[in-house]
């Protein structure tokens, strides 16, 4: 299975937070799953830290939490194609991270990983994170 986790899905993750589901963690911990983070979980992440919105404890949470391949996962990059399809996405969702990450899904073909409901209202597949 090709996956891309939303931003919660891959601090939960990292974090080893019971939040993401036992399904989920299933999924990411099979050898045969290919699962990716957006360079736009990144960005969402550090602007959120810096706002104080996001607590990650240390200077080297956040580091660790950029280290996308040190943390067995692949980084995807944003891409014009990719921002030409969020920019034309409905606005079902106001966050443009989460309208970047589905339109990547898209694109890609990868399975978004989320517990955001609003995602579903997009022509998405989606594991419940």
């Amino acid at each position: 299975m090709r996956l891309l986790l939303d931003t919660h899905a891959y601090l939960w993750w990292l974090a080893d937070d019971d939040k993401l589901s036992y399904e989920a963690r299933d999924v990411l911990a099979d050898p045969r799953t290919s699962a990716y983070v957006s360079a736009a979980s990144i960005w969402e992440i550090a602007i959120k830290a810096k706002l104080g919105r996001l607590r990650l404890g240390s200077a080297r949470a956040l580091a660790e939490a950029t280290e996308i391949a040190g943390n067995d996962f692949a980084e995807l990059p944003i891409r014009a194609r990719h921002a030409a399809a969020a920019g034309a996405l409905p606005r079902h969702h106001d966050d443009p991270f989460d309208r970047m990450l589905v339109a990547q899904a898209q694109i890609e073909d990868l399975v978004l990983v989320t517990c955001d409901e609003k995602i579903g209202l997009y022509d998405v597949r989606v594991l419940a994170a």
